[in-house]
């Protein structure tokens, strides 16, 4: 559930903030005195998600999915988890956020570290050329295996990310017994909320409020999707890394950026990506699905849809898409 706000900001002391997956990364308690152990959850979990699916690390477990030539491969309970998640949200957005991107990605020149390749990097826009499809992954949970087509890379991303701030959450809530909101690249999950919510400022970059307003979140999840930082220069073409799955490239300009409300941080990123990609289709499918979202098109104006709050007019919890 979401709500405007404006409960003051926690405590600078019951907040920790790093480096991981490749963004900023942030934990807030209500407790100060258990960020010692709930830094160590905090931790722990990121280095494990990172180890698992990172695509920019030779030793990822995820990397012996793309080298294996299409044969099924055995995974860890941790891999087996993210790329069912991955498919999960795939489904659920009619295959708009679809992790055998990864290809794709690395013919945009994104086949490394994002800093690296932020300044701009030689290259020509490759031709459009669709992506293999969600749906021609194999999961086999008895034999405890995961297929996917030779020559095919998953991008699990997003999802993955979104997927450790939930199990943080979850983790710290149980183990510490205190509120917490965990933050990584702005997609939120949040358990054991204050009475009055926790506070976020919106913005279209992680960590600079722009002045739209705070809302308050008391459960579930929150995710901003956009193209406002990871964008750079491919020879002479401008490039993002939001890509349609139809034609493998950047999606068209339509929305900047898309904030949404959800059960959780998986889902709502999911809604998220998945409203960028869709286009002029997003409102109506956010609306379709009851999910409080903000929507800021290329040329600012913003939208509002699924009861995205008003002053004193909380959103009711999204269920979707479960």
């Amino acid at each position: 559930m979401i709500a405007v706000t404006t409960a003051a900001p926690l405590r600078d002391d019951a907040v920790y903030r790093t480096w991981a997956l490749g963004t900023r990364a942030e934990l807030s308690l209500t407790d100060p005195g258990q960020l010692l152990a709930a830094v160590r959850i905090f931790d722990d979990e990121l280095d494990r998600m990172d180890r698992l699916a990172s695509r920019f690390r030779p030793d990822a477990e995820i990397a012996r999915l793309d080298s294996a030539a299409g044969q099924p491969t055995p995974v860890s309970d941790g891999l087996m988890e993210a790329v069912e998640v991955a498919l999960a949200m795939a489904s659920a957005t009619g295959g708009a956020v679809d992790p055998t991107v990864g290809a794709a990605m690395c013919r945009l020149g994104y086949d490394r570290d994002f800093s690296a390749i932020a300044p701009g990097i030689p290259g020509t826009l490759p031709a459009p050329h669709p992506v293999p499809g969600w749906d021609r992954v194999q999961v086999d949970r008895a034999a405890r295996t995961v297929r996917v087509p030779s020559g095919t890379r998953l991008d699990l991303g997003a999802t993955a990310k979104a997927l450790a701030a939930d199990r943080i959450a979850a983790a710290v809530r149980r183990a510490c017994g205190c509120g917490v909101l965990v933050s990584l690249g702005g997609d939120v999950a949040v358990a054991g909320a204050p009475p009055g919510g926790f506070s976020i400022g919106l913005g279209e970059v992680c960590g600079v409020p722009d002045g739209s307003g705070n809302v308050a979140v008391f459960s579930g999840g929150l995710a901003t999707s956009g193209v406002a930082v990871r964008q750079w220069r491919l020879g002479s073409s401008s490039v993002h890394h939001l890509l349609d799955p139809a034609t493998g490239l950047p999606v068209p300009l339509v929305w900047r950026t898309v904030t949404v409300a959800a059960a959780s941080c998986v889902d709502a990123n999911a809604a998220a990506t998945a409203a960028v990609v869709k286009g002029a289709a997003a409102a109506a499918w956010l609306t379709t699905h009851r999910l409080p979202a903000r929507l800021i098109s290329a040329d600012g104006v913003v939208v509002t849809v699924g009861g995205w709050p008003d002053e004193g007019s909380p959103a009711v919890r999204p269920g979707w898409p479960r």
